[in-house]
């Protein structure tokens, strides 16, 4: 936050000191993220820097940031994935970051969105893979899903991508909110929650490593839960933009261990009113070699993110592609 705060600031300050006729050419664009503890915040950050370039700023070919002119991008913490489709869609923030899933459903108006469709949101980028972390206390252990039942679970915010997730998976392994006492809390505070003993588990995805678990690495332990061939099955049939992930030994330092689970598409969407023009000239510095070395420095999911990558899945979402990224990926032969 403090970042974000400094980044900010320093935008605005910049935008004052460049007099009133620049001020007037400043487009303001807001990306909705998640909790300060997950991976949507950071990496909304770093994009939010990587297509800047607020008035008054030097040019990318004059060795300044090569973001889109007179644009002042501004990551917000949210709710993360179910919010910031809504907000997309109501035209509240101009863009935000949300999982696949929760995309394809509010896209379509169907299971948790149904008669609640989100026809206008566009996908800019495919960004990187979140992995579904099942957390338990150090020294925990559970037989199966099943063992959840009676315990006191985090099953992530109201209206996040990951709680919409996590009941249909478990809904499939025969578990509702009547087995478990639930507890709707972003990841910090599942994590706090965990360490003082008054969670038995929770549930969270995003990109690994993730900051709050990092921490309750650091300092309590934690445990993470090794999903079943079988589980993992039956999670991808009730949710199918959830597939087979692997998070790897020493990602957290004291999970010595590989981790099946599942895992979902991160994806960067608009509003499909958004101009063109303006999408295309934020697409274009998304990949531009300034926006690869934030990406590459700023957080260790960033290397994740990818021009190469930045298509995969999007045709089976089933979410058109706004109008001005299209046309960034067929100009550098992407489309066809």
């Amino acid at each position: 936050m403090t970042f974000m705060k400094r980044f900010s600031a320093t935008l605005m300050a910049g935008a004052l000191l460049a007099g009133p006729a620049l001020a007037q050419d400043m487009t303001f664009f807001r990306i909705g993220t998640g909790g300060a503890g997950g991976t949507y915040f950071p990496i909304g950050g770093i994009i939010a820097n990587a297509i800047s370039n607020p008035p008054g700023s030097r040019a990318c070919d004059e060795g300044g940031n090569c973001g889109v002119p007179g644009l002042v991008a501004m990551a917000q913490s949210t709710n993360a994935s179910a919010h910031n489709v809504n907000a997309v869609q109501a035209g509240q923030m101009e863009a935000g970051l949300t999982g696949a899933a929760t995309l394809h459903f509010a896209y379509k108006g169907i299971g948790v969105f149904e008669g609640n469709q989100k026809p206008d949101v566009r996908v800019i980028a495919n960004l990187f893979p979140e992995d579904l972390h099942l957390v338990l206390p150090k020294g925990a252990s559970l037989d199966g899903l099943a063992d959840l039942k009676g315990k006191r679970v985090g099953i992530a915010q109201a209206g996040s991508g990951t709680q919409i997730a996590v009941e249909l998976i478990l809904a499939a392994h025969g578990i509702t909110r009547d087995d478990i006492e639930e507890a709707e809390l972003n990841n910090t505070q599942s994590a706090e929650r965990l360490a003082d003993g008054q969670l038995d588990a929770y549930f969270y995805a995003a990109g690994t490593p993730v900051a709050a678990m990092i921490q309750l690495d650091n300092t309590k332990g934690m445990e993470l839960y090794d999903w079943s061939e079988e589980e993992l099955v039956t999670g991808n049939t009730a949710v199918p933009y959830y597939i087979k992930s692997l998070i790897p030994a020493g990602t957290y330092p004291g999970v010595d261990y590989d981790v099946d689970t599942l895992a979902v598409s991160g994806m960067l969407i608009t509003n499909a009113n958004q101009p063109e023009e303006l999408i295309y000239e934020i697409t274009k510095a998304l990949w531009s070699s300034t926006a690869r070395k934030l990406l590459d420095n700023g957080h260790p999911k960033g290397k994740a993110i990818t021009v190469e990558t930045a298509l995969e899945g999007v045709e089976g979402i089933g979410v058109p592609l706004h109008p001005g990224a299209e046309k960034y990926y067929r100009e550098i032969g992407m489309l066809k």
